[in-house]
């Protein structure tokens, strides 16, 4: 059974592998210093890389298909300050994910890009922790749960546009 909404349900995979991303990247540079070699070292850290900007665009896609019902309750400034956020950890996650993939390559290709996918992967922590802080407010500060209640959020939504009024 498909949870409805898909959204809040899959959220949280890339906010986890955002998290731990950076420790499988350590994990793969002590592993070579211990004499496995970086291609089989770097598989890891590839593939999770790759489930992480995979499931980033799970989470945009499913955000864009039930954002206009959240929208309605919670209004347009809130929701556009999370899907823009949404929308660059999204393509920082794709970068650093191809830039992971060339550090399976030997040489200095492969080297370069494991130093900069260890850059890559701190600032995807940096970008995912107000995304999730956003969609946190949006679900507990602005209501948008209610879109999905059987009572449709009508006074939660009335009260969220006073609060946005009076804060404007």
């Amino acid at each position: 059974m498909i949870p409805d909404p898909l959204h809040p349900a899959v959220v949280h995979f890339p906010i986890v592998l955002a998290v731990l991303f950076p420790l499988f990247v350590g994990g793969a540079f002590w592993s070579m210093r211990r004499g496995t070699g970086a291609r089989r070292a770097w598989i890891l850290p590839t593939l999770v890389a790759a489930a992480l900007a995979g499931s980033a665009w799970l989470s945009v896609e499913t955000g864009e298909s039930q954002g206009d019902r959240v929208e309605r309750i919670v209004g347009e400034r809130a929701m556009e300050s999370h899907e823009e956020l949404a929308e660059t950890f999204l393509a920082m996650a794709a970068i650093v994910a191809g830039v992971a993939a060339a550090g399976l390559a030997a040489g200095l290709v492969g080297r370069a890009a494991r130093a900069l996918t260890v850059v890559g992967s701190l600032a995807l922590v940096g970008v995912v922790i107000p995304v999730g802080h956003t969609g946190g407010q949006l679900v507990y500060r602005h209501g948008a749960a209610s879109a999905y209640t059987s009572a449709g959020g009508s006074t939660q939504a009335a009260a969220t546009r006073g609060r946005e009024a009076g804060n404007e």
